[in-house]
């Protein structure tokens, strides 16, 4: 029975080789740290982080993940080390939090060598602090025990160590960072919350459907509970009125609905399965207060479903491989096996032991994504068009949105042990990173092979498809499109923008065109930033467009002299606050001579391709996923028609 700890608490360990688990609303940094008998960490080298993974006993994450194992032997671990401390902290990065108080309280278990728990601790109580001492291991009287500590850190992660005695701690939380930088950039995005209630395919990991564990290694739906963080889809309005108004039991019930505290409804009841077979799959099969809560849910349950099953064949598969490579080497150095057919013998049952165990692994996976397909093909036509493909029939009824959906399509992705199986890349919405369309021919080996102008163009028509569809799923008058095309070069790709008469002004060109769209853009920023900190946001001039603001910038930095790379830079960092979105049509070769300085330019954006590309990973076990542009069926016109909606919709909400 696993123990749950408090503040304060400890409890004996009775294994040495440990399992640290932790869960976290978004992703965080996870070390390890050893000290001395006070406690005292004498240097940087005794700390285990993203960049330097490995001490004698200790292995952690080398990303920013919302989910970490991190294992522990302290029977290996250095004599002088008497304290073992687990360290979370906050990344540094595009659209991370800033403080554990924005965010659902972390979760740490420890887990014998089985899997089996022996104590959980949630580490709640915290708000300003961005970085966390969570655990701590100790010797005591010869035998290790555990403390919950959950100690925070308003300074963040230089205050933790420099807390825990090291020297120049500033630096080496500084190369902690940057260790998790590039990561964290290729990340999609943070996953709603889990629970196990949220999907039904996750809870029926143990009656043959997605989740079930293929060998050692983490496992579909591992992972304990955690609660909804700032990620969390906003509560809507319930989909049964409120309870009425009591007028002789009791006081009356003057709680707003949309502020009810109550979970939402749980998964429609699927139809029954027939005996020994999985259950039917059904759309929305996933909790929430509306059928697009629902189905957002169930795309991201599918998503860590099909990472944790991949997760867990591949451990499978070097489990395996592992212990081939033990057993040739035990028949190799045994000198019986030298004689006679013995050694060949001895191979041979290694080898056949070896192939049944990926067999093994290898149906387990096979069931998985046969349910995750079955799945996938009742949920893909019942997505709304925020939601959907663009060959999906959804469209052809399309009309104009009165609300904001909770997020939108950007894409497919897809893991080289199902292809075809693809998962939509879902982003909510509004935007909290803006867009890189890599238009360099190094970006992928399928870019390589285009030729250079041709690769400029496809990179400028998937910025328009990717604006086509945001304008679309806002309501009329709440999101408004800007393009900087510097040269004119990419009239051909705008057309369908210019020609619906979505566009409030033309594609701005040259050097002035640059200028005043970006001065209007940062303006826009300084006076909503001066309005909300100040709490004045009636005080905003009245011809201030409030409506969401997404800039294209074309062939960057063609065009771009140096004040306007920094206003750029500052619509990147902080337009998204605001509402002020950046895409970006750039090939990083051709801002090779900024050098360093733009750096943190392309680490704020999520850098998406217009051709298929190994390069995003997910946020739990950060795989390297496929992704694939959306694409506009051949011969279509249902971009056209939808801008024109949008266009015609525009023109009736202005008069």
């Amino acid at each position: 029975m696993t123990a749950e700890l408090v503040r304060g608490q400890n409890h004996p360990l009775p294994h040495a080789r440990l399992e640290i688990r932790v869960s976290a609303g978004k992703p965080v940094v996870a070390g390890v740290a050893l000290g001395d008998e006070e406690g005292r960490v004498p240097g940087g080298e005794w700390v285990a982080h993203p960049g330097r993974s490995g001490l004698p006993g200790i292995e952690v994450s080398r990303q920013a993940t919302a989910d970490h194992r991190l294992t522990v032997d302290l029977d290996s671990v250095p004599a002088a080390a008497h304290r073992v401390t687990v360290l979370l902290a906050l990344p540094i990065g595009p659209a991370a939090p800033v403080r554990f108080g924005a965010v659902a309280a972390p979760f740490v278990a420890v887990a014998a060598p089985d899997g089996t728990e022996i104590v959980s601790y949630t580490v709640t109580g915290l708000d300003s602090e961005s970085a966390v001492v969570a655990l701590e291991f100790y010797r005591r009287q010869g035998a290790w025990k555990v403390r919950a500590v959950g100690q925070g850190y308003a300074g963040g992660l230089a205050a933790l160590l420099g807390d825990q005695g090291i020297d120049r701690a500033g630096e080496l939380a500084s190369a902690i960072q940057e260790a998790v930088a590039p990561g964290l950039a290729r990340t999609v995005g943070t996953p709603p919350p889990r629970t196990t209630e949220v999907r039904r395919g996750a809870a029926a990991a143990s009656n043959g459907t997605p989740g079930g564990d293929a060998g050692p290694g983490p496992g579909p739906g591992q992972g304990p509970t955690v609660g909804p963080g700032p990620g969390a889809a906003p509560e809507p309005l319930p989909t049964t009125p409120p309870p009425p108004a009591q007028t002789h039991d009791g006081p009356i019930n003057y709680t707003h609905p949309g502020r009810q505290s109550a979970a939402p409804p749980p998964p429609p009841a699927a139809p029954p399965a027939e005996p020994g077979r999985p259950p039917v799959p059904v759309a929305g099969d996933a909790t929430g207060w509306s059928m697009e809560e629902r189905l957002y849910n169930q795309v991201w349950g599918m998503f860590e479903d099909l990472a944790r099953t991949a997760a867990a064949y591949r451990s499978a598969v070097d489990f395996a491989e592992s212990r081939l490579d033990q057993e040739l080497d035990h028949a190799l150095s045994d000198p019986r096996n030298r004689i006679g057919g013995a050694g060949d013998a001895a191979r041979e049952a290694a080898r056949a032991k070896h192939d049944r165990l990926t067999e093994q692994a290898r149906e387990v996976l096979d069931r998985d994504l046969a349910q995750l397909a079955a799945e996938s093909d009742v949920v893909e036509p019942a997505l709304p068009p925020a939601f959907a493909r663009w060959d999906n029939p959804v469209w052809h009824a399309y009309r104009v949105p009165m609300e904001v959906p909770m997020a939108v399509r950007l894409g497919d992705l897809h893991l080289p042990e199902s292809p075809e199986l693809r998962i939509p890349m879902l982003i909510r919405l509004p935007l909290e990173r803006g867009l890189w369309v890599d238009s360099g021919r190094a970006a992928s080996e399928a870019a390589s092979m285009m030729d250079g102008g041709q690769l400029r163009r496809l990179a400028m028509d998937t910025a328009v498809t990717h604006a086509a569809r945001l304008l679309a799923v806002y309501p009329a008058g709440e999101f408004t499109v800007h393009v900087i095309d510097p040269a004119g070069s990419a009239a051909a790709s705008l057309a369908p923008l210019v020609h619906s008469g979505v566009l409030d002004e033309p594609p701005a060109s040259g050097a002035q065109g640059v200028s005043t769209v970006l001065a209007k853009l940062t303006q826009r920023v300084d006076l909503v930033q001066m309005a909300v900190r100040g709490g004045a946001s009636d005080a905003l001039p009245p011809d201030l467009d409030t409506a969401e603001q997404l800039l294209i910038v074309n062939d960057f930095p063609h065009g771009f002299d140096d004040r306007a790379v920094t206003q750029l830079r500052y619509l990147a960092d902080e337009g998204p606050a605001v509402g002020v979105h950046l895409m970006l049509v750039a090939d990083r070769e051709d801002a090779s001579a900024y050098g360093p300085v733009l750096d943190p330019l392309w680490r704020s954006l999520l850098r998406v391709t217009p051709v298929p590309d190994d390069h995003l990973a997910d946020p739990w076990v950060q795989h390297t996923w496929t992704y694939e542009p959306p694409r506009v069926p051949p011969g279509s016109q249902v971009l056209q028609q939808v801008l024109a909606q949008v266009a015609e919709a525009r023109r009736t909400w202005r008069r």
